[in-house]
């Protein structure tokens, strides 16, 4: 996930009927707004326009507009059309159609104070903010609504309705451009995790692959005095407990998570899927799971079993929230309540998400058939209790299309005992959701974070990214 700052586009737009000193207030406290959240601006400067705030009201304006918005285009992440007053709205459109940029825009508007109405003080924004978003639609032109139709410009609704756009445009943004790592072949036995490139491609999704033995061969040629290897291994003594008496494999370990990690560089991989079995354990003697862990706290999240769709997803979801996501099975019901289902995977969750101390060992299911001498690598935690989002997409390949599907739920307390990485969820109507997914040929994985960023998911899939989605409820 680059870090770079957010920067916005921003449209003061006025209408000259109405009092543009109006303006200079907006202007002056929505770009407060915007610096104290930690986000970077274009806009006209003051004496660009004739009202002396830099405001649109006429087509010439939004030409300027345009013409400021292309020469930083590679800076601007989305745009806000800000209404002080009723806004004009030709001058907006030529701004955004003439600069010829494809990205989210938020349209935020003034309230009226009721005991200002005369015609030195009236705004009527809450009429041309309807006029502004119809034009917007007419062009078909995607847009992001604020929280109420009009509000103050000193309302706390603007930060927090700046901030959900911030999460939205990253999500927009870097799905247009994601690049996926496939490090190895799907393993045989999962064909639910089959995907299409092709119709990923066509959503700015690039796969990029890599043969297994590649990373293998690099993980082999590390000399074990090699000091990025030692300070590897003091990292994951730092991450998680390891057991005493696995030196040798977690050396092992460590040399095939910088393996991953300098091909991850070098091929400026936002999120992996890897064949975390079993050809690892046959022909290196680990598991990937660790790696796999500490890459999702470093917000490059990596999915298990070649999963490239699962790390999609996973990738929206960090974008969305900023935090570390996580690929889940829906593994076992919860007899005492048919809301609740263990989600669970044999080890790969970050320490972040687990929110609970974790230690490193061995894989449970695998060490039964191929034993404990060479699965060595799985986190092992019980995730604490808070809500959580789960998403999940897949390539319809009948349908040329990507669907997905979408909802909120809880984490709970409640004991579990089975090996791995282990999450007791809580989801209304769930019966309903596995319905849906059983009935829509739905993969068993879905990838998941803390915290509810269901509506920033939503707004992206939904408005800007065009795929089909169901919320679940």
């Amino acid at each position: 996930m680059k870090n770079k700052k957010m920067t916005f586009g921003i449209i003061l737009a006025t209408r000259s009927y109405f009092n543009s000193a109006l303006a200079k207030d907006v202007r002056k406290t929505l770009l407060n707004v915007l610096e104290k959240n930690g986000y970077d601006y274009v806009i006209l400067d003051e004496e660009d326009t004739p009202t002396g705030s830099g405001s649109m009201e006429t087509r010439e304006d939004g030409i300027k507009c345009a013409e400021l918005f292309k020469k930083n285009r590679e800076r601007i992440d989305g745009i806000i059309i800000t209404l002080p007053n009723f806004g004009f709205e030709i001058g907006v459109i030529n701004a955004i159609q003439l600069s010829n940029l494809n990205v989210p825009i938020l349209v935020q508007a003034c309230d009226d104070e009721n005991d200002k109405v005369d015609l030195d003080n009236r705004r009527d924004a809450f009429c041309g903010k309807l006029s502004v978003c119809n034009n917007l639609y007419q062009y078909g032109i995607p847009f992001t609504d604020t929280t109420l139709h009009t509000y103050s410009i000193n309302s706390p609704l603007l930060s927090e309705d700046i901030n959900r756009f911030a999460a939205i445009c990253r999500v927009v943004n870097g799905l247009r451009n994601a690049r996926i790592g496939s490090i190895g072949a799907r393993p045989a036995g999962f064909q639910t995790v089959r995907a299409s490139e092709k119709i990923l491609q066509r959503a700015g999704i690039t796969v990029i692959p890599v043969d297994l033995s590649e990373i293998l061969g690099s993980a082999n040629a590390i000399q074990n005095d090699d000091a990025e290897l030692k300070n590897r291994m003091e990292e994951i003594h730092a991450y998680a407990t390891v057991p005493k008496g696995y030196d040798a494999k977690l050396q092992t370990q460590a040399k095939f998570g910088l393996a991953v990690d300098r091909w991850i560089v070098a091929n400026e991989v936002d999120a992996v899927a890897i064949q975390c079995w079993d050809s690892l354990q046959v022909n290196y003697g680990c598991a990937s799971c660790i790696t796999m862990s500490m890459l999702g706290d470093r917000l490059i999240p990596a999915a298990c079993e070649v999963d490239i769709a699962g790390a999609v997803a996973m990738y929206a979801l960090s974008l969305a929230s900023g935090n570390a996501s996580a690929l889940m099975d829906w593994n076992n019901n919860f007899a005492e309540d048919r809301n609740k289902c263990v989600c669970t995977h044999c080890g790969n969750f970050p320490k972040s998400f687990v929110k609970n101390r974790v230690e490193v060992g061995n894989l449970g299911v695998l060490s039964r058939t191929m034993g404990t001498e060479n699965t060595f690598g799985a986190v092992k935690g019980k995730v604490s209790e808070g809500p959580f989002t789960y998403f999940r997409i897949s390539t319809d390949d009948p349908k040329g299309c990507i669907k997905s599907y979408l909802g909120e739920g809880a984490i709970t307390n409640d004991p579990y005992g089975m090996d791995g990485c282990i999450a007791v969820t809580e989801i209304p109507n769930l019966q309903k959701l596995m319905k849906y997914l059983c009935k829509n040929g739905f993969e068993h994985h879905v990838a998941a974070c803390r915290g509810n960023v269901g509506d920033i998911i939503f707004e992206a899939v939904e408005t800007y990214l065009g795929w089909e989605i169901y919320k679940h409820e």
